[in-house]
Formats: structure tokens, sequence, C-alpha cells
């Protein structure tokens, strides 16, 4: 659907971008009006999230790069795998999306990351950062299995024997493009390593946009990469292998000499050791010097690296001043750069508790440490980090590292606290539970976006986080109903002496005040809120505020159970037996969730009381609105109305047996 907006933006003020359904459209253009076009795709890219939000910053970084890989790269036939995908709304524009734009992160509308069930065009789906390299490196391998069978799993033993050569064959190429920021990640330098190891055909393109290139070295950095990356130069070093191969003192000495020549202008010297033939670094806002290297490089074999610097937000001078702020936005004045959002709460949000509680805690406890994976401010860690700054790891987009790392402090009688998202912790479990739990070290997990996200879909839901972690030894997990309840449940983790975590949504909780001196909780006691009879409706997390509505409209009991480990199972057991029908409802899977830990505890001590599980759907709830996706999941108060009430209406009927038994019939 195009809205007017969107209709007047295509038809008065991008002729080039009009002309483009496709990159092939793109591939028919002259190479002098490329600059023109990457200036109208920069505009529509800022007028378009100024309506729907998103994440700006980064495809504004990319936009000429964008334009160059498609321009220069056969796509969709060539496979161009994006890392993360914050990047890539320059991407969707270009690959038949651009009358979309208007529906980005919306329900039923684009995805806000790449999505293969969304276009040919987004070969590999991401959410998370660092997997483009193994999916690249995954897909060049493929192609070489069909190409030159036999070769799959080896180094290259083909006509080439994985060398690198010219050619001019019509095979199909990939390019993985990864951030300097999710090169921090170790699963970027397994594949860089296997990627060298194999030989494989594939260029990487590592976008740096954490450094600039100086004026006065501008010119000298287009030229060296344009030269190393010609057919003169890549020609020679090929040769120049052959003749001196023979001679082994002066070929050792002409490599160390083009090494240290190349060293003093780029860092080469790491990539070139796992096996890449490193080029770079290139402008990344020069739209001809990048079409006119990656021209060079498309045609050379074997595992090759770009280096391209970019600036984040390039073109827009809010985002250049301010990239962090302009990173993800909500709807804004393209022309101040400031958010449209109006009304905003002044109630803290969870993440805002936690950053208070933290500092709190630090200033009352010297062995208190932060640490987070590249989340400060989403974690809400900026105070902490300003006022322990020797107590503060951000160790980078390095989730399974943060967790080993916090074990290795609590092994020296310290306190780690790591502030993690949700479906960032799926990454380091084997570290939970290896690292963590199999020592029983006193490690708190500050588990942030915790059951549905909205936007950003279902690569960032905390769908899981109870199921995986509720069956781990030693784990004490806990999950809010509010924000004072939060703040309490945190200093209990903190006290535990072992493994704990505390699970809180995005945003606002109901709007509970927040005492700092209230005390912590006592380890696996739940709260009754409400008293009723025959329904018992026993809530976790963010499930208590509507609970407790539904509770009074029914005559239910309602329980607060605060514990998904250990369970107060004094209490479900006394609820079991002055009860017909208990209910459970959380956010979070229903498989291996904390209704199926109530339902396991009355199987094993013989209880047979109807236990009913409300959750998450077994499915990956796609994006939209955080109300939105609540309603989808039958999570709302009125979808839990609904359920509630279908679940007790069935409850009371009859059973086949008992209508027989009574003559009864229907």
């Amino acid at each position: 659907m195009v809205n007017d907006h969107q209709e007047t933006m295509d038809t008065a003020a991008y002729p080039l971008l009009d002309e483009i359904e496709t990159p092939a459209d793109l591939r028919r253009f002259d190479e002098r009006s490329l600059p023109a076009l990457a200036g109208e795709l920069r505009r529509f890219l800022i007028e378009s999230v100024a309506v729907t939000g998103g994440h700006l910053g980064a495809s504004l970084g990319t936009i000429e790069l964008t334009v160059a890989l498609h321009y220069v790269f056969d796509t969709p036939r060539d496979r161009l795998v994006w890392d993360v995908g914050h990047q890539t709304y320059g991407h969707k524009i270009l690959t038949g999306r651009r009358t979309r734009m208007d529906s980005m992160r919306k329900r039923g509308g684009l995805a806000g990351f790449p999505n293969r069930l969304e276009s040919d065009y987004d070969t590999f789906g991401v959410g998370h950062s660092s997997t483009s390299i193994s999916a690249a490196l995954g897909m060049a391998l493929a192609i070489r299995s069909r190409e030159e069978p036999g070769t799959v799993s080896g180094v290259g033993t083909g006509e080439h024997g994985g060398e690198l050569v010219r050619h001019a064959d019509d095979r199909r190429r990939v390019v993985a493009v990864i951030g300097d920021g999710a090169l921090t990640a170790g699963l970027a330098y397994e594949a860089l390593n296997h990627a060298g190891g194999v030989r494989a055909d594939m260029l990487v393109v590592l976008n740096d946009n954490d450094m600039s290139i100086s004026p006065n070295v501008g010119a000298m950095n287009k030229y060296l990469a344009r030269m190393m990356s010609g057919k003169l130069v890549t020609g020679a070093r090929e040769g120049g292998k052959k003749v001196l191969g023979k001679v082994p003192t002066m070929l050792e000495l002409a490599r160390r000499t083009e090494e240290q020549l190349k060293g003093m202008v780029v860092p080469c010297t790491l990539f070139e050791e796992l096996g890449f033939n490193y080029y770079g670094p290139v402008d990344g806002h020069d739209v001809g010097s990048l079409v006119a290297v990656m021209k060079n490089l498309r045609e050379l074999r074997g595992p090759v690296f770009l280096h391209v610097v970019t600036k984040k937000g390039h073109g827009y001078r809010f985002a250049e001043e301010d990239p962090l702020a302009l990173h993800a936005v909500t709807p804004f004045d393209p022309d101040t750069g400031k958010s449209l959002k109006s009304g905003k709460s002044n109630r803290p949000t969870y993440t805002k508790v936690f950053g208070d509680w933290l500092c709190d805690a630090a200033a009352a406890d010297e062995r208190v440490i932060g640490i987070t994976p590249a989340m400060r401010e989403g974690s809400g860690l900026v105070e902490f980090e300003q006022r322990f700054p020797a107590r503060y790891f951000d160790v980078g987009i390095a989730e399974q590292h943060s967790v080993t790392l916090a074990a290795g402090l609590a092994c020296e009688g310290l306190r780690p606290v790591v502030a993690i998202y949700s479906t960032f912790l799926q990454r380091a479990y084997d570290q939970l539970v290896h690292d963590v739990a199999i020592q029983n070290l006193p490690v708190l997990f500050a588990i942030d976006r915790a059951g549905l996200v909205g936007p950003d879909g279902p690569t960032h839901s905390g769908s899981f986080d109870l199921s995986f972690m509720r069956c781990v030894p030693n784990m004490t997990i806990m999950a809010p109903a509010d924000e004072n309840e939060c703040r309490r449940m945190l200093a209990t983790g903190l006290s535990v002496d072992g493994p704990s975590a505390v699970r809180y949504p995005r945003g606002q909780g109901p709007g509970v005040d927040v005492d700092e001196n209230a005390p912590p909780l006592a380890v696996g006691e739940a709260e009754v809120r409400l008293d009723g009879t025959r329904v018992a409706l026993l809530a976790f997390g963010t499930m208590v505020a509507p609970a407790e509505l539904i509770g009074a409209e029914r005559g239910c009991t309602v329980v607060n159970m605060r514990f998904v480990k250990p369970l107060d199972v004094a209490l479900i057991e006394r609820i079991a037996a002055t009860h017909e029908l208990i209910v459970t409802i959380e956010e979070n899977a229903v498989p291996g969730g904390a209704g199926a830990a109530v339902l396991e505890h009355l199987a094993d001590v013989g209880i047979d009381t109807p236990v009913r599980l409300i959750g998450l759907p077994d499915e990956f709830v796609e994006h939209g609105s955080r109300e939105e996706l609540l309603a989808h999941c039958g999570l709302d108060l009125d979808g839990l109305r609904e359920r509630i009430a279908a679940l007790v209406a069935a409850d009371d009927a009859p059973t086949a047996a008992e209508r027989a038994a009574g003559g009864v019939h229907g």
C-alpha cells in the first residue's frame, strides 16, 4: 500500500529511483549517474523512516556501498549476505520493496531485518550479529560443490587448486557484509579461519564505521586500493610467486616487502594471516571508487577481504552528530531530527529500574561488577559506566565471552551482574550451563526484553528463556510483576549463593512506585494477590496485572508466583487441594515453561487437579507493536478473558461418562 506522502516522494523528487524496480534496472545506469542515485536513495530513506521509525543511522551509512554491491554483482543470482540487518533499508528499497517502506516493522508489513520469506534478494535471515561470514561461506562451498565436485570440504582441488587467479566464467559470486562491531564476535573469526583454510571463493566486505579516512590521505587510499586490486598487481603477485618460488630467500624478501608496504597504510596483517587477500581501506561514500574496486575483486578466486570505511548517518547532519540517538528511531521530523512521539510517561522502564539498582548495589558493595555484550544504552548501564568505570566491562558483541568472563570474576570472590537481552542469552547457553551453573557460581543475569518485544520481530523476542533456564540445575529464576518487585528480585539474586536470573520485559510496568529500601524476597515464596474459589490463576511476571483484573471479575484466586525456580510447591499443593481448576499464565513458550513446572510438580506428587497452561503459541511470532502481538497470542486482557472463560466452561462441561450416568444427551 502506498500512502499519499510516499506517492509524492516517488513521482516528484526521485526521478532516478523511479526507474528502478530491481537491481537489474540499476545495472543499466551509467556509472556517472550513481552518485546522484545515491543522493536520491538517501533522501528517500530519511523521509521514509521519518514516517515509520526504524534503524536509520546504519542504513544511511551504507547507501553508496549498497548501490555499488547491487551494481557490480548480479543479485540475487550472486549471493549477498548482510550481517545483523540494521543497514539494509537501502537494500530493501532497491530490491522491489520501495512502495512498501511505509509498512516497515508494522504487523503484516516489511520486516526490519532481511527475511528469506520476504524477498529472493534476502539470501539469509538475520537479526543477531556476526552470522554473515559463516552463512556466506556455506553458500560458497555449496556453489563450489556443484562447479568442482569433490572440493566442498577441503582445500580447492579443482583446476585452480584454490589459488587466487582471474577467470572469465559465469560462476555465482558470494559476498558477506559485516560491520566492525559485529567483527568482535568469535563466530566471525571462526568463519574467517575456516574460509581461509578451505580457500573459499568469497568476498568479505568490512563496513568499518568507527574510523574515518583523513582528507590528506584519502586520495592515496583510493589509489592504493584500486592499484592493489587491479590486473597488474594481481598478475604480478601470482607471476612473481612462480618465478621467485624457486629462490626461497628472494620470495620471502618480496613477500615481506609487500606486507610491510601495505602494513604502513592498512591493518591487513590479521586477515592475510587468516588466508584472505586484503584490499583497502576504501572510502565507503565514494560510489565510483567502490564500483571500480569491486569490479576488480569480483573476478578474483579465493577468499578476499575488502575494508570499507563509512560514517553512520552519513549525509544527514542530525544522524552524523548523534549516531547513537538516531540509530533506532521512532517517527521524527526530518527537518529537525526530533522525535514526533508525544505524551511520554514519567514512569521508569524496567531497564531504568535495573540501572538505578545496579548503581546503588555497586555503591554498597565493591564486589559488584557490571558486564554487557555491547548493549550499554539498551541495558541501562550508562550511569553505571560513568560512576564505576573500573567495574564496568563492555565486551563487544561477544555474548559467550560475557558469561564466561563473569564466571571467572565470580571465582575470585566478585559478584558479577550480566546485563543481557533474553534473545542474546540464547547465544551463550553453553556458557550458562558449563561455566556458571555446573560450578554453581554466583552470577546474576539481568535479562531484559523478555517476552514479546514488538517491531524487531521473532529474532529479538525473548520467548524461550524460562524454558531453557528452568532445566538447568542450581538456577534461581524470577519474574517480577511490577517495577518495585523487579528491584527486590535483583537484590534477591545478588544475595543468592549461586547463579540467578531476573527476567523482565521491554518498556514500562504497571506503574508501581519503587521503594529503594525494600528488602530482598524470600527465595521460592509466592504471593497470593486475591483469594477466590474454584479457579486459581497462577500468574508469572507480566501476566500478574491482567490476571488480577480477571480474577476480581470472576472471583478467582490469583497468585503472583514470583519464582519460576524454585517454585513455591507448598502453596501450589494447597491451591490444588482447595480448587477445581488451576490456570497458569506466562509470557513464555508453553513447552518447558513456568506452567509446565507447575504441572510437573503436581504429577510428581500424585495430585490430579486439572491444570491448563496459557503462554506464547508454538510459533515464531512476527513483528508488530507489542500490543498487537499480545492480542495475537491471546495474552492481552481481552484475549485472556476469553481463554480463561473457555477453559472454565470446558472444565464445567460434563464428561461423556457423566452424561451417560445421568441420562444427559448432547
